[in-house]
């Protein structure tokens, strides 16, 4: 079933056509709001807020680019989160774990290259929450959602030409701060 029809039958009422279209669109809600907010738990927590909001505000949804509205909503979920006093004290008691079971398997990457792999993560992610939430969440739509700039300009709500910018000032600030890492990077990713 087409993406139109799904939509039409779960404003008439049918929780297996929402569920479809949750089942559909949930990884990338996830992707985006963990990317904001940096923490598993809280990223899950909002993208569950974002569905229930957007199957309340259903009846509301014109025809149009349903992804792009999807976002819409998981973006305010993730700036209401960082409002929230309650964002400063939320800790995962996962998160605070190491993962002692990890072993390579035969053949796999080494302890080493694991080990590097981790910290350069760890060290994007860091980059990526370091940066301001407007510049942030244009970089994670456009080059890391792969949204185009229309897509990405009605998720944010601002003008094109506002989501370039905010685009190239997050980029030259995630450049600034892994050149102080850049032994972690990839020698083709280097900065001179």
């Amino acid at each position: 079933m087409d993406e139109a029809e799904l939509i039409r039958r779960a404003k008439d009422g049918e929780l297996e056509c929402f569920n479809q279209l949750v089942l559909r669109y949930q990884t990338q809600v996830y992707n985006l709001s963990f990317r904001m907010v940096g923490h598993a738990a809280t990223a899950e927590d909002i993208t569950q807020e974002s569905f229930v909001s957007a199957y309340r505000k259903l009846r509301s949804f014109q025809a149009g680019n349903f992804l792009a509205w999807l976002m819409r909503i998981a973006t305010n979920a993730c700036m209401d989160h960082f409002r929230s006093a309650h964002s400063k004290r939320n800790v995962s008691l996962e998160e605070l774990e190491e993962n002692p079971s990890f072993s390579p398997a035969s053949g796999g990457e080494s302890p080493e290259a694991y080990a590097l792999r981790r910290e350069l993560g760890e060290v994007l992610k860091q980059s990526l929450l370091s940066i301001p939430s407007d510049q942030r969440i244009a970089l994670i739509l456009i080059d890391l959602q792969g949204l185009s700039y229309d897509e990405a300009s009605q998720v944010i709500g601002v003008p094109i030409g506002t989501v370039k910018s905010r685009l190239s000032r997050g980029r030259i600030a995630m450049r600034e701060r892994l050149q102080s890492k850049r032994e972690l990077l990839p020698s083709g990713f280097r900065f001179s």
